[in-house]
C-alpha cells in the first residue's frame, strides 16, 4: 500500500479479533512514531505499551470512551516529557500519534486514537494509572489491534474550506 492510499483509507478502528499484534510491529510503530517531526528537534515523547489486560481494563475505568479495549490486544499510552518542550509537546505528540495511526494501517492493523489531554479528569486518571512522574502529560491512548470491522474510503475533501493566498 502506498503512502496516500495509506494516508485516504486510515479510518478509526473499534472492533478487533484476538490476533496478537507481534513485538516486530510494535517495534515499527513506535519508530513510526518516534520519526513524526517535532519543534526544535525537541522530541519530547515517550510510549507506554500496554498489552497487560488488567492495564487495558484499568484504563477503561478512567477514559469514558474506551470501551475497544475490551478487544484491543494493545494499547500506547503517548506522553510527553515538558521538560523538553514547554510550547509544542502537544504538537509534537500528535504528529507521533498520526504517525503511529498510520503505521498501524500500512501493518494492516486497526488503531483509534483515545483523546486525555485536555481533559483533567483523563490526564489525571491516565497519570495515576501509570504512575506518570510530575513533568510527563499524557496525551492520547492509542487502541491497536487487528480489525475485526471494515471502514472504507471516505472523501472529506472540501472546496469551501480552501483558501488562495488569502482568505
Amino acid at each position: 500500500m502506498n503512502a496516500l492510499d495509506v494516508i485516504f483509507t486510515r479510518r478509526s478502528i473499534r472492533q478487533y479479533t484476538d490476533e496478537p499484534v507481534t513485538e516486530e510491529q510494535v517495534k515499527t510503530l513506535l519508530e513510526a512514531g518516534m520519526n513524526a517531526p517535532s519543534a526544535n528537534n525537541r522530541q519530547p515523547w515517550h510510549f507506554i505499551v500496554v498489552d497487560a489486560r488488567e492495564h487495558l481494563n484499568a484504563i477503561m475505568e478512567v477514559h469514558p470512551y474506551s470501551a475497544m479495549l475490551s478487544q484491543a490486544p494493545l494499547a500506547v499510552v503517548v506522553c510527553a516529557d515538558v521538560t523538553r518542550s514547554e510550547r509544542y509537546w502537544q504538537q509534537d505528540c500528535a504528529a507521533a500519534t498520526e504517525n503511529i495511526l498510520l503505521a498501524a494501517r500500512a501493518l494492516s492493523l486497526g488503531s483509534v486514537w483515545l483523546g486525555v489531554y485536555p481533559k483533567e479528569d483523563r490526564t489525571k486518571g491516565i497519570t495515576g494509572l501509570f504512575n506518570l512522574p510530575e513533568h510527563i502529560r499524557p496525551l492520547c491512548v492509542i487502541a491497536v489491534g487487528h480489525p475485526a470491522e471494515e471502514a472504507g474510503r471516505v472523501d472529506r475533501y472540501d472546496p469551501s474550506k480552501v483558501h488562495r493566498n488569502m482568505w
